[in-house]
């Protein structure tokens, strides 16, 4: 019996004969192409055809990279941003310090070289804050009794007058400043020793000169330092620069303004000027006790006077008693 496939089923060549076929057309192409580069043009026209096809197949994978790149580089630029804003906030924080120190260093140096110049005994003193009232130019300082500072001293820095001290505890020390309102400073034109009293007040940040006659050699730019006359302020110390005249026509006067040449508010390094003018006493101060004296020496011989009278009297009568007797 016969049990072969139908002809209508034959496969022909095996799978096997068709592999080796196969293979053998691989390798002589290989030879020939490595030996004559035969499949040169075969190989440019394969590539030119299939180009779209490869674009094609390549472009979600080229979606897919350029979606993580993109998320990749987000993170890192944003990363990056962060740490650069971060690192210039410190920087900047650190330049201001560093500016800082180097002011106060500077200050410092220029106080230091002015106490070494000063005959003067002065005291360094550190600003702690403002004075709570809000309409008055004063500050608290660190220095207080305890460091012999007592009220009416003076407060300067490297530049010039700051004010003086009018109110003194044992650790502190309370400092009106020069353009407060209820100060007022005896001043002295160093070019041509012209005197003066210079109020604050007037205008914020500012000094002025009152009742100046309108004939007054005053100019622009001209410096006021400490007369001294007080017995408060030593002389000589820079105090303001004349920077408006103002002269009408209609008065005797003029208004001069000046703006202090000390940092009024630019420093927290000062020196207290422990200054004793070894003036004497004003004359009113004087006339107080000759005064009384002359009144307890009037009162004195006044008493004298009513007793002297009064024992005149007393020797009188009897007098008077004996020459009536004989009449009666």
């Amino acid at each position: 019996m016969d049990y072969s496939p139908p002809p209508l089923f034959k496969q022909g060549t095996s799978a096997v004969a068709r592999l080796v076929i196969f293979v053998a057309i691989a390798l002589a192409l290989l030879i020939v192409d490595a030996r004559f580069d035969a499949m040169r043009i075969a190989r440019q026209v394969a590539a030119t055809v299939l180009m779209p096809v490869e674009r094609v197949v390549l472009v979600p994978r080229d979606a897919l990279r350029g979606v993580f790149d993109y998320a990749q580089s987000s993170v890192t630029l944003a990363t990056e941003n962060r740490d650069l804003r971060r690192n210039a906030v410190e920087q900047a924080n650190a330049a201001v310090r560093q500016s800082q120190l180097e002011s106060e260093n500077n200050q410092l140096r220029k106080l230091l070289n002015l106490t070494q110049q000063s005959a003067t005994p002065v005291t360094a003193a550190e600003i702690l804050y403002d004075a709570r009232d809000p309409y008055s130019q004063r500050i608290v300082i660190d220095r207080g009794s305890t460091q012999g500072l007592r009220a009416g001293y003076p407060v300067i820095d490297e530049r010039g007058v700051i004010g003086q001290i009018t109110r003194v505890s044992p650790f502190q020390s309370e400092v009106t400043l020069l353009t407060d309102k209820d100060q007022a400073i005896p001043v002295q034109v160093v070019r041509n020793g012209l005197r003066s009293v210079a109020f604050g007040g007037s205008r914020a940040g500012q000094l002025d000169l009152r009742f100046m006659a309108a004939s007054a050699d005053l100019q622009q730019g001209d410096l006021l330092v400490t007369s001294g006359l007080d017995g408060t302020y030593p002389p000589g110390l820079p105090v303001a620069k004349i920077v408006h005249i103002e002269r009408k026509a209609d008065t005797a006067f003029s208004r001069v303004y000046c703006e202090p040449v000390a940092g009024v508010r630019s420093h927290r390094q000062l020196l207290v000027v422990r200054y004793e003018s070894g003036l004497a006493p004003r004359p009113a101060e004087e006339e107080k006790p000759q005064k009384a004296e002359r009144g307890a020496r009037s009162a004195a011989a006044r008493a004298g006077a009513d007793q002297k009278s009064a024992d005149k009297a007393a020797a009188d009568k009897p007098a008077e008693k004996s020459a009536t007797e004989p009449a009666r």
